[in-house]
């Protein structure tokens, strides 16, 4: 069934379906129709013995002259009369002497009304219903039987039945038919958006699948697909950018390393020039090996796997390290850099990636900054920890701040500065993939700032 198409499943399923519901719709029908037939037929007997009744009652009648009148129909029906010992008094033709009941039937007779069915009478060689009653004549208790045949009942019951096996296929058949053209008629749209899927391609963007209005789950999943595809084509534009900016910020580095390493090996006359350009070289590979590291952590983290190696950090050890490694950089540009945590605080993090977020800050506070720079952290509402670089600058500028965080963003003034545009957006990552945010101080006079707020450590 799995290799059938759907509309042939559809149509398979809803004719197993109806044959279920037609043959129990008509056997509920035939055992309705046998048990409405049975009453009627007891009911007419219970009426033909209470009429017998009275007419037997009267010596001067009998049985014999009612064969063929208004309550013995020859053929169908007929009554006979017994004793109280089972002989037969009177009996309508073609009984004859032949008594109905037998001694056991008869004593239970006297007692009260008898319904029993005998598979053939005397005459008629036909199965027959029989209703014995208890009678009087003349002061003697007699009983009376009357009776007639079921052939009536058989012969309805096997129309009814004949209709069934004739009319059931014929629905069955057209049922399935109809199934089949419903289905084919709901999965239409279903083969329209299959046609239209197959012809996108990233060659042709803002293409969509047709959505059928019909407000049924066809509709919702038209709309969940083109939804799909929208997040994919801006996925796409992401990732185009992304590539298209980090080919732009390679190219740069790359072009200086190359015209650094040329003019040593080729155009230096002195030893002071060659180990000039060697230096300029080694700055230039640092900043490629700081845009790798940039670019590798924003795409794990895009990605939703930026690597994690949670510990238990001391914030003052980790601000002291961070100090430690751009203390000569500062020194050089006459510069300090100063901590301030309070002893014992602790945050349950990756160390090496904090260190990566706090070294771009400080590296950024080192380029951009004035005065001395502030590694600082403190504790907030006994739940999490932040942790901040400040300066003496000017600060962000406010139209700046919104898109601070956001990859390969510069500030007004800073587009020729180096740097990549990376580093902030490497902040926010590693915040982001500790269950942390970022936020950058607005340019107020009172220096520049940016607070990574992150969980407490675990107790």
């Amino acid at each position: 069934m799995s290799r059938l198409p759907i509309r042939v499943r559809v149509a398979v399923a809803f004719a197993a379906a109806m044959a279920v519901v037609l043959a129990a719709t008509g056997a509920f029908v035939y055992a309705r129709l046998g048990d409405d037939l049975a009453r009627a037929l007891d009911t007419d007997l219970r009426l033909r013995a209470q009429d017998l009744a009275t007419l037997v009652a009267d010596p001067r009648e009998s049985l014999a002259a009612e064969t063929g009148g208004r309550l013995v129909e020859r053929g169908e029906s007929f009554a006979q009369l017994l004793s109280a010992r089972g002989r037969v008094i009177e009996a309508t033709a073609p009984l004859g002497r032949h008594a109905l009941l037998d001694a056991s039937q008869v004593a239970r007779a006297r007692r009260g009304a008898l319904f029993t069915d005998r598979p053939s009478v005397p005459g008629l060689n036909e199965g027959a219903r029989l209703l014995a009653v208890p009678v009087t004549r003349r002061g003697q208790p007699l009983v009376l039987v009357v009776g007639a045949t079921r052939e009536n009942r058989a012969e309805a019951l096997r129309s009814l039945r004949t209709e069934l096996l004739v009319a059931g296929p014929v629905a069955l058949v057209l049922a399935t038919v109809l199934g089949y053209l419903l289905a084919g008629a709901g999965l239409r749209a279903v083969e329209r958006m299959r046609r239209r899927a197959a012809g996108i391609s990233a060659d042709r963007p803002g293409e969509r699948l047709p959505v059928p209005r019909t407000g049924d789950e066809l509709e919702r999943l038209g709309q969940t697909l083109n939804a799909m595809l929208d997040r994919l084509e801006e996925a796409r534009e992401r990732e185009r950018g992304f590539v298209a900016e980090a080919s732009h910020e390679l190219r740069t580095p790359l072009a200086l390393l190359r015209a650094e390493l040329d003019f040593a090996l080729h155009h230096a006359e002195t030893e002071e020039e060659r180990l000039t350009a060697l230096r300029e070289a080694s700055a230039e590979t640092d900043r490629l090996v700081q845009l790798a590291s940039d670019l590798l952590a924003l795409a794990g983290a895009e990605q939703g796997r930026l690597p994690l190696r949670l510990e238990r950090v001391l914030a003052a050890d980790l601000l002291a390290g961070v100090r430690r490694r751009f203390l000569w950089r500062a020194e050089s540009l006459t510069r300090r850099i100063e901590v301030e945590s309070p002893d014992g605080l602790a945050l349950e993090a990756d160390r090496l990636r904090l260190e990566q977020a706090l070294g771009n800050l400080v590296e950024n506070a080192l380029r951009h900054g004035q005065g001395t720079i502030q590694l600082r952290s403190r504790r907030v509402n006994g739940e999490a920890v932040e942790l901040g670089v400040t300066d003496e600058g000017a600060g962000f500028p406010e139209e700046f701040r919104p898109r601070a965080f956001e990859r390969f963003s510069r500030a007004e003034g800073h587009r020729s500065s180096p740097g990549s545009g990376l580093g902030l957006a490497v902040v926010a990552a590693i915040a982001a993939a500790h269950g942390g945010t970022v936020q950058a101080l607005p340019a107020n006079g009172a220096g520049c700032g940016v607070w990574i707020t992150l969980p407490a450590a675990l107790r």
